[in-house]
This record gives C-alpha cells, sequence and structure tokens, in this order.
C-alpha cells in the first residue's frame, strides 16, 4: 500500500511544472545559484532502503535568487514510511533525507569564468532545521545547524565538484544526536552528441561519491558505548536530461564501505527530480 501511493505521488510531480535545483548532482555538494531575482520550485522522490526495511519520502524546495551570488532556500517533506533506525545523512547539498524542515543560505563567494563555457567556483552553506519527529530510535531530537563549503569546475563538456560539511544537532531532554561531518566528490561528464541546442536533447552523467562520519549519540546524558549509525562511504551513478523547459534528474548510491555495528546495513539510496523552468 505504502509503495503503491508513493508511486502515485511520483506521477503528480511528473505531470507538475517543477523546477529543479541547477544543473548539478544528486548527492554531492554543488555550486550554482540563481541569477537575481529567479524563483525555483523543485520537487524529488527519495528512498532509503536497508537490510530490514525502506524509507519512501517527498521533498520540496523553494528557492529565490537575491543576487546572483546569494540564494534563500526552504525544504519541507512529505514522510510517507520512516526508518525505525534511519542513518543520520543529507539528500544532498539543500535536501536533507529525513523528516527535516530546513532553511538555508547560500552563498557563492569565488567565481572565475575563463575560455568558452568554462568556470571555476566556491560556495558556502550556511542552514537551520527542525525535526519533524520528536525521537529517532530511542534518541529525543531536536533542531540541528548545518554548514558546508563547495568548490567546482564546469564546462561544456566536463563537471566536477568537491566538497565537505558539518551538521550539528542541539540537546534536547538531556539526549543529542551525534554530529555529522561529511564529504563528496562528483565527476561529470556531457557526450559530445548532446551539445547541440534545444530542440535537441541534453544529457549529462555523473558519478557521485558520498563519505559519512557521524559521531556517538547521547542518550539521558551518557554517551553511547557503540556509535550505531555506521561510518559508510556511497557510490554512485547519476543522470541529467534537459529538453527546453523541461529536466529529470535520477541516480542511485550503493555502499562499497560500512562500518555498522547494531544497525542494520543499508542496500542502496535513490533520488528522481522533475522540473520545469519558468
Amino acid at each position: 500500500m505504502k509503495r503503491t501511493i508513493f508511486i502515485t505521488l511520483l506521477t503528480i510531480i511528473v505531470i507538475s511544472q517543477v523546477k529543479a535545483q541547477g544543473h548539478g548532482p544528486l548527492y554531492g555538494l554543488q555550486t550554482p545559484t540563481l541569477v537575481k531575482g529567479g524563483v525555483d520550485f523543485n520537487a524529488a522522490a527519495m528512498s532509503l532502503a536497508t537490510e530490514d526495511d525502506q524509507s519512501f519520502m517527498l521533498r520540496y524546495i523553494w528557492s529565490y535568487g537575491v543576487t546572483e551570488d546569494l540564494q534563500l532556500n526552504i525544504t519541507t517533506p512529505t514522510m510517507i514510511n520512516r526508518l525505525s533506525e534511519a542513518p543520520r545523512t543529507r539528500g544532498n547539498s539543500n535536501m536533507p533525507a529525513n523528516g527535516d524542515i530546513e532553511a538555508s543560505v547560500w552563498y557563492r563567494f569565488f567565481s572565475n569564468a575563463f575560455g568558452v563555457g568554462k568556470r571555476f567556483e566556491s560556495t558556502a552553506i550556511l542552514s537551520v532545521s527542525a525535526p519533524t519527529e520528536k525521537t529517532r530510535g530511542e534518541i529525543n531530537v531536536s533542531n540541528s545547524i548545518h554548514g558546508a563549503i563547495s568548490t567546482g569546475y564546469a564546462s561544456r563538456i566536463w563537471y566536477a565538484w568537491i566538497g565537505g560539511g558539518y551538521q550539528y544537532y542541539f540537546k534536547e531532554s538531556n539526549d543529542q544526536l551525534g554530529d555529522l561531518p561529511y564529504a563528496s566528490l562528483v565527476v561529470g561528464y556531457r557526450p559530445n552528441i548532446f551539445m547541440g541546442d534545444y530542440p535537441k536533447p541534453d544529457w549529462r552523467m555523473f558519478v557521485e561519491s558520498l563519505a559519512e562520519f557521524p559521531g556517538a549519540n547521547t542518550l539521558e546524558g551518557q554517551l553511547t558505548p557503540v556509535d550505531q549509525r555506521g561510518k559508510k562511504v556511497m557510490i554512485g551513478p547519476s543522470f541529467l536530461g534537459l529538453y527546453g523547459a523541461w529536466g529529470i534528474s535520477f541516480g542511485a548510491l550503493f555502499p562499497v564501505y560500512q562500518d555498522v555495528v547494531q544497525s542494520p546495513k543499508e542496500r542502496y539510496r535513490l533520488s528522481m527530480n522533475i522540473s520545469y523552468w519558468l
């Protein structure tokens, strides 16, 4: 039944007019910001599967370009199925992979365009979030603050982004979720066959990697003896297709390393965005 609801809602997203978050990856940190006065609505369907269960979630992101280098965002979830032991992770640079409502500011503090369609740029991210549930596992959950920096190169053919972030959870009733340091690396390629302008379709392929190093939780004022969330390195492909005002991106991550002691191991993460440029 939950799978049917998830597919139905995803179909609604497909026929809706929404706009994706830039021309970048799904999971890794990225650098593009909206133009001054630009307004963006992005919808995503996300799933995370472990050995025991699978989550389903829809996410909506509203973005506004204050200047060409400063962007404001707010993202909200629709949870369809939660994991009882959800890992601490982020869907991407602007999309928590849990039940948090998050507001963020992106500031592109460096940009150097050179050659034809080539540029280096760096973007800093600061965000605050509020949970939509009272507990995660046995831990009372509170608000959090998140910061990240990403640097990237983009041309008409090749793309690359590298970045790192840190999320800190505040205490709640003498409990506290462990912090989340993480890093991401993305390499992208746009084949020559897709170099033409509209009405030709445009596809870009990415290889994305994400490393997460969550800290130990605090339960009733005492550190837990082991970090039940586990340290992980995920790698997988993603694809971005553009045609006129429409865009679609989808991809998956798979674990290549998991240091998990008690909680179930992850099997995969899935994400899909449908977009429309106004």
